[in-house]
């Protein structure tokens, strides 16, 4: 992928621990690999088995693996309309995870609550930031998805203080994003909400990936509504 490659260097899992989140992309080390310089469409379409299992978490263990949701743990925050925030966390099996807080009146339906995230939890594929897990416990609502420590597209756009990302790399988010858009579209998932640079997300490997969050719907008062559909696929609109 030319010189943009050279902000993906791919890790051993005991030095991505000790570095998670601390670097930015640009300041990863050069590729050696042959892979490394292959092009999008040179790459092994991604299985659904690669990403975690979908399970229910206590609202205990989510508290703890956020520190007591620190704010020194918020990655990022919403606005008043659809208030929430959302938090990076590590399980007691080391794994890391990003933990979205509702607020209590977001979701007042537990089990509508529990059935959106069970549909978008069905989704697997290595193109998206999987949701892995969701907790509804009491009045809480929370959803827990991959962890990607690389930071999101707007932020290497648009928030960059030495190089900004280069056309090779954004052919291939653009590649990748159309990969997931297409998948989910097929999986029953055609409305995807508010997609923008903030919804890209880079994993460990330096790879694009598509926030799953924007695949739930938000509810308000027990109505669901989307906040912005900024991606609607034009065959949806027709129909």
């Amino acid at each position: 992928m030319g010189c943009c490659e050279s902000s993906f260097l791919k890790e051993t899992q005991r030095e991505r621990d000790e570095v998670m989140n601390e670097r930015p992309l640009t300041q990863r080390k050069e590729a050696s690999t042959e892979s490394d310089t292959a092009t999008p469409t040179a790459t092994v379409q991604p299985t659904n088995e690669e990403a975690p299992l979908f399970s229910e978490f206590s609202f205990l263990d989510l508290r703890a693996a956020t520190n007591n949701f620190s704010s020194d743990n918020i990655v990022s925050e919403s606005g008043e309309k659809a208030a929430n925030v959302v938090y990076k966390g590590r399980l007691e099996n080391r794994q890391w995870i990003a933990v979205k807080k509702f607020t209590k009146v977001a979701w007042p339906d537990p089990t509508q609550f529990k059935e959106e995230a069970e549909g978008v939890g069905k989704l697997r594929r290595k193109r998206l930031a999987n949701l892995i897990g969701y907790c509804c416990a009491g009045d809480e609502r929370l959803l827990v998805a991959e962890y990607m420590p690389n930071d999101t597209l707007a932020k290497h756009l648009f928030h960059w203080e030495k190089q900004t990302i280069e056309w090779p790399l954004r052919l291939r988010v653009a590649f990748y994003i159309a990969e997931a858009l297409d998948y989910c579209n097929t999986e029953g998932r055609p409305l995807y909400h508010d997609l923008n640079a903030y919804r890209v997300l880079f994993d460990e490997d330096g790879d694009p990936r598509l926030s799953c969050f924007g695949l739930m719907k938000n509810s308000m008062d027990g109505k669901s509504y989307s906040t912005n559909l900024a991606y609607t696929p034009p065959e949806y609109l027709k129909n």
